[in-house]
């Protein structure tokens, strides 16, 4: 069993596909097949299912998955030790949420970027359903999030700070009007909500839920600025951060709804605790905790 068989394993494991794992590992195709028989053949067992044009995880593969982990980080951690070595290089993978990348991890970027430009950042919106697999299996390396609590036992997290949500619309919907907005006031109105920030738009569903109110249409957006057109051109009510939206309110293009359940969600760096932390990895979390920690404003 080589590291080469368990790296190329763990990307078919990732992706399900042979196909784009060997587009990752810069493979062709014929290679990434024959490394999965020869470890099959190894270990006398299938990985894989093939079912049609997709593949899934058997029972010997999910189990080999784990120890693959580990095996590869143990590897890559002593490989960083005995090179020298902490050298910060590699590509990090992170989840944030696109309402507040801008707003509070552009400056963590921009520092890091400078510091440590050998390393590649590939960043994604953040899904709260798969969250805690995708750290598992590596496909996730670090991931940022906004929501009242976690429950993982898998996960370590550290709050950065509170966002409060903003229930917000046009100036000329007409509840803007209004002095004081109740959850119940949504019945019939048209409600914005975004796919990307989804962990507190859970609570407004929850509160929707739980008063009976039946908006007359909820439109989904996979973009928070695309999102926020929308409702500056009077398409509907949405809820976000009030850090993404002070400068629609400021200049009059969106107003705050007085909304008596408004409430404030953590911001959380999240990551896997069995998971060997590279030192571009470690390089970013202490450069998140360097920027926002001293200073951030939890408004």
């Amino acid at each position: 069993m080589e590291i080469r068989q368990l790296r190329t394993f763990r990307a078919v494991a990732t992706f399900l596909s042979f196909n784009r794992a060997a587009e990752h590992l810069h493979y062709a195709q014929s290679s990434v097949s024959a490394q999965i028989q020869a470890l099959e053949e190894e270990l006398g067992a299938s990985l894989f299912d093939r079912l049609g044009r997709g593949i899934r995880l058997t029972e010997a593969g999910e189990r080999l998955l784990q120890y693959a982990g580990k095996i590869l980080d143990l590897a890559d951690e002593s490989r960083a030790e005995i090179a020298g070595a902490k050298e910060v290089r590699g590509t990090l993978t992170i989840r944030i949420p696109e309402s507040i990348g801008i707003c509070r991890l552009s400056p963590v970027i921009g520092h890091y970027v400078t510091r440590h430009p050998e390393v590649t950042l590939d960043f994604t919106t953040c899904a709260h359903e798969t969250l805690e697999k995708d750290l598992r299996k590596g496909i996730t390396d670090l991931a940022f999030l906004l929501t009242e609590s976690i429950q993982a036992a898998s996960l370590d997290t550290e709050v950065l700070g509170f966002e409060s949500i903003a229930m917000v619309a046009s100036p000329d919907h007409s509840l803007s009007k209004r002095k004081t907005i109740r959850t119940r006031d949504l019945e019939g109105e048209t409600v914005l909500l975004s796919t990307v920030d989804c962990s507190y738009r859970r609570t407004l569903e929850r509160l929707l839920g739980e008063s009976g109110v039946a908006p007359a249409n909820v439109h989904i957006f996979h973009s928070v600025e695309v999102l926020k057109r929308c409702a500056i051109n009077g398409s509907g009510i949405t809820i976000l951060p009030k850090v993404s939206v002070e400068e629609d309110l400021a200049d009059g293009r969106l107003a705050a709804l007085n909304w008596e359940d408004a409430f404030e969600v953590a911001f959380f760096m999240i990551w896997y605790r069995e998971r060997w932390r590279s030192p571009a990895l470690e390089a970013f979390m202490a450069m998140t905790r360097e920027v926002l920690n001293p200073s951030y404003d939890a408004s």
